[in-house]
């Protein structure tokens, strides 16, 4: 296997745009590469586009009626079909949509494909991440679910076991859905409770389907408010253990940044030192149970300036093996180039002034009355035991 680490990057990807007042502004996504070349990150992976996904990989997911449709809708936008999901609030269609949204699934398929293949150790996209599109429509501001492709890409080419950790503020309902009856993945997502959030899906008995897919869907709903200390406890009271019973052969990760306490859409109260830590949680999770193959991918994130480039440059420096050290000073000439693009003033350094963050481990015991706790012990007792796990 290559020690080299691959970034999916196309200048094109940015053309992924519902418009100016749509919050997942592409600018998020230029501004990202735009740090990771001011830290000379690009000279330590190798930056690759890869194609468009063509018809047949999309239909490894998609119905064909659903394809059409965004092609129907790409070519011209005034008809899109909303019973598809597309044209609506959320999901405006645009000129172009159909080429851009697979164009960034092709580049998870790739990644996906590289990584097992041996041809690079780690795979990053963070434009990718699109958890929510279903099988036969857009939701949540994904058409293509590249996600759920990449992985499902990965038993086309003979994959036994993928295991998929979501630690976006929602729920990854569509990787969920398309894996629900496959026994093959294993699907962990840690967000927001569904009371509070949309979808309104992932509680803890969500476990998958009865039969060979029960207790292939892992769901922690955390309260809303859960800070640093406590996502990580959630996170590592239950993703470790369920990794090593698994053992996947390629670890699929997906790293919405939308869990910050600036999120202008959600209610998590999370620090981007906390994020960086999942993201070398994850990093040595891959390391210890799927061999080092490890596919990273972006998601959710609407402070575009703040916090979304920062997440995902530290997640580009891990997936290189050259982390960017929280304390250090931002370039000044990618803060040229935020006021630039934004006539926003950009973040100094690469802290939000929380490192280290510290948490409880699971196993020095739980407080029954402390939300949080209650949040992990639900997902512990619904899905552990149907995998043969101690609740």
């Amino acid at each position: 296997m290559s020690g080299r680490a691959l970034l999916m990057w196309d200048e094109a990807v940015t053309g992924y745009d519902f418009g100016p007042q749509h919050p997942m502004d592409p600018v998020r996504l230029a501004l990202t590469m735009g740090l990771v070349r001011a830290f000379g990150l690009d000279r330590a992976v190798d930056v690759v586009a890869a194609k468009p996904a063509g018809e047949s990989t999309l239909r490894l997911v998609h119905r064909e009626d659903y394809v059409a449709a965004v092609r129907a809708a790409s070519a011209d936008p005034r008809h899109a079909d909303q019973s598809y999901g597309l044209g609506t609030v959320d999901d405006p269609a645009f000129e172009g949509m159909h080429e851009v949204s697979a164009l960034i699934a092709g580049q998870s398929v790739a990644a996906a494909e590289a990584v097992w293949r041996g041809e690079a150790a780690h795979a990053v996209n963070f434009a990718g991440g699109l958890h929510h599109a279903m099988p036969g429509g857009a939701a949540g501001f994904c058409i293509y679910n590249d996600a759920s492709l990449a992985i499902a890409r990965l038993l086309e080419l003979g994959v036994e076991r993928v295991a998929y950790v979501d630690v976006d503020v929602h729920h990854g309902d569509g990787v969920q859905a398309a894996f629900w009856e496959d026994p093959r993945v294993l699907t962990v997502s840690l967000h927001e409770h569904p009371r509070t959030l949309f979808p309104q899906t992932g509680w803890p008995e969500e476990t998958g389907a009865s039969g060979p897919g029960e207790g292939g869907a892992v769901n922690v709903a955390l309260p809303a408010g859960t800070g640093d200390a406590g996502w990580l406890r959630a996170f590592h009271a239950v993703v470790p253990e369920l990794l090593a019973d698994f053992r996947p052969q390629v670890l699929v990760t997906q790293h919405g940044a939308d869990t910050h306490f600036d999120d202008p859409l959600a209610h998590l109260a999370v620090s981007l030192d906390a994020q960086r830590a999942v993201q070398e949680a994850c990093h040595e999770l891959a390391h210890a149970y799927a061999d080092g193959r490890w596919v990273a991918l972006g998601g959710g994130g609407y402070a575009v300036v703040d916090v979304v480039p920062r997440s995902w440059t530290h997640l580009v420096g891990i997936a290189a093996h050259a982390p960017v050290e929280p304390e250090t000073v931002i370039p000044s000439s990618w803060r040229d180039e935020v006021y630039a693009r934004t006539r926003q003033l950009g973040p100094g350094r690469m802290t939000d002034g929380r490192w280290p963050v510290g948490f409880r481990e699971w196993s020095e015991g739980y407080d029954p009355a402390d939300r949080l706790d209650q949040a992990v012990l639900a997902t512990r007792r619904a899905a552990f035991p149907l995998r043969g796990l101690l609740a």
